[in-house]
């Protein structure tokens, strides 16, 4: 039970239905769907395209998204909606120029959007309503406007000079020159036509019609080798969702490309541990799950890729006898300082959508730009926001991440779901690029090993550890960092709220959905 006398949210709850996102708008037009008979998988389609029109820092259309979904008796299933690279990309045409990253600016980064045929794959398959009825109220909002919230309002005014670098970007995210303010009203009419074209077509409106002729002859103005062809050509995917056992319940991820497989190793790792044994709040706690994480991530930007390019041996990687090796590597009272440390480009931007019905389908789903407002090049006509996903492809040769035409890159974005005695108990998410299988293991450590309602566990202070950095939020306590710093580690200050999470837990006994969203960003979870 929460303390009623201090500042903090409500969890919400439901019998009938729960929804759980980043934004207010978005939440209520997934719960109109719910209400007017459609199921989860509607619910979640017509958020995530209020999303791509209200939250254009974090998401939108030009965009990838990953999806796991359960209904009840069945397994879960996954949906990679992750795009890829131009066929005529060069590894060695890009270190010939001089290149030993992809910058998040660079038309390089532009790979082939996966979300909208992610989208209507999923509302086929398992949704029961028509995309132009999921996409009515997104058109709406982009024609007529929506209201900045009060994240969205500093995120943009943090991001005004990446708006403003193109007239494209300028002329629709920055009139007049200005960032919005709280309580602005904006409009994207060209986006609501695009919109349009894809409720009425369907998503070869966007991969081989008009939107598909605007997104290639932008990004080929700026030197971009992406044809029709690569975008005509691309098609999401079914996978076999990966899992591991915590503290008796199992958590269910999407396999590589996705980063996925850290959350679990960081959870097999975390098992060897009694947490409980620690404070919730405390230098013993974050430190285990600091060099868990630490090895984690190390291992992941060696090796993880796109499978189709290179073996990624889950069963391996997830090993009793790896996670032995790895365990031993863990002190209790020290940190391990002799990690390999791999470079990897700076990514947070997300938006997640928790939904559960009444009918016992529940959703993780997860949709992203990239980097704030993405590669900030903007395709005209259709006013579509292009994601910089190829941020996180290396060029470093033979890496098993090595940029390459018609492979995907490394990702970050990643739901997540929890069952126990086969059914789902939790569809929780965590946002912020490299944070995300951290984070997702602090807020279930949180539930699991602390017992803290699913709000609770969304608003407890949060770290990340990855190579040699360890950032803390500034609502932990000082004491907690003097005491980090005598285990070796070398603390700094979050530069901005560490990720956001929304979360749907379902209590199976009684039949009752309880949401939390994340105060970090503008989040709200409603039941039914």
């Amino acid at each position: 039970m929460r303390h009623f006398e201090f500042p903090s949210r409500a969890v919400s709850v439901g019998s009938n239905g729960m929804v759980a996102t980043s934004n207010p708008q978005a939440a209520l037009a997934g719960l109109d769907v719910l209400r007017a008979g459609g199921n989860a998988i509607d619910a979640a389609v017509a958020i995530a395209a209020m999303l791509a029109v209200v939250e254009p820092t974090q998401t939108g259309i030009g965009g990838d998204c990953f999806v796991l979904a359960k209904k009840r008796g069945q397994p879960p299933i996954a949906l990679n909606g992750a795009g890829w690279a131009p066929r005529a990309v060069s590894a060695d045409h890009l270190r010939d120029a001089g290149l030993t990253s992809i910058a998040a600016d660079n038309v390089n980064a532009v790979t082939v959007p996966g979300a909208v045929r992610a989208w209507e794959r999923l509302a086929a398959d398992h949704g029961t309503m028509p995309l132009a009825a999921l996409f009515t109220p997104a058109i709406a909002v982009a024609e007529h406007g929506y209201l900045v919230t009060e994240r969205l309002a500093r995120d943009w005014a943090l991001n005004a000079a990446k708006v403003s670098a193109t007239p494209e970007a300028r002329e629709i995210f920055m009139p007049g020159g200005q960032a919005p303010r709280l309580g602005d009203r904006r409009t994207n009419p060209r986006l609501g036509r695009a919109l349009r074209s894809i409720a009425s077509d369907g998503a070869d409106a966007f991969y081989t019609g008009w939107i598909a002729e605007d997104i290639v002859s932008a990004l080929r103005r700026r030197g971009g080798v992406m044809t029709l062809d690569d975008m005509a050509e691309y098609a999401p995917e079914y996978v076999q969702p990966i899992s591991t056992e915590y503290r008796g319940y199992r958590l269910w991820e999407c396999p590589p490309n996705g980063q996925g497989i850290v959350a679990l190793q960081i959870a097999s790792m975390l098992n060897a541990f009694d947490l409980s044994a620690y404070r919730a709040l405390s230098a013993e706690r974050f430190h285990l799950q600091a060099e868990a994480s630490r090895i984690a991530y190390a291992q992941r930007d060696a090796f993880l890729c796109d499978p189709k390019f290179h073996p990624v041996d889950v069963k391996q990687w997830l090993s009793a006898e790896r996670v032995r090796q790895w365990v031993a590597q863990i002190d209790p009272d020290q940190r391990n300082a002799h990690l390999p440390l791999v470079p990897m480009p700076e990514h947070k931007d997300t938006v997640f959508i928790a939904v559960a019905d009444a009918d016992g389908t529940v959703v993780a789903f997860i949709n992203s730009l990239f980097d704030d407002f993405g590669s900030g090049l903007v395709a005209s006509a259709s006013g579509v926001l292009l994601h910089n996903r190829g941020c996180g492809f290396s060029l470093e040769a033979e890496h098993p991440n090595e940029i390459a035409g018609r492979k995907r890159p490394m990702h970050t974005i990643i739901p997540a779901l929890l069952t126990k005695d086969g059914e789902a108990v939790m569809s929780f998410g965590v946002t912020g690029g490299h944070f995300q299988p951290a984070g997702q293991l602090q807020v279930l450590s949180n539930i699991v090993d602390y017992g803290m309602s699913v709000q609770q566990a969304i608003d407890h202070p949060r770290m990340l550890a990855r190579g040699d950095l360890l950032e803390l939020e500034r609502t932990v306590p000082e004491s907690i960092w003097d005491d980090l710093r005598a285990k070796g580690h070398s603390p700094v200050v979050a530069t901005n709220p560490l990720g956001t999470c929304h979360a749907i837990w379902v209590d199976q006994s009684r039949g009752v959905f309880l949401g939390g969203a994340d105060g970090r960003r503008d989040g709200m979870a409603l039941g039914l």
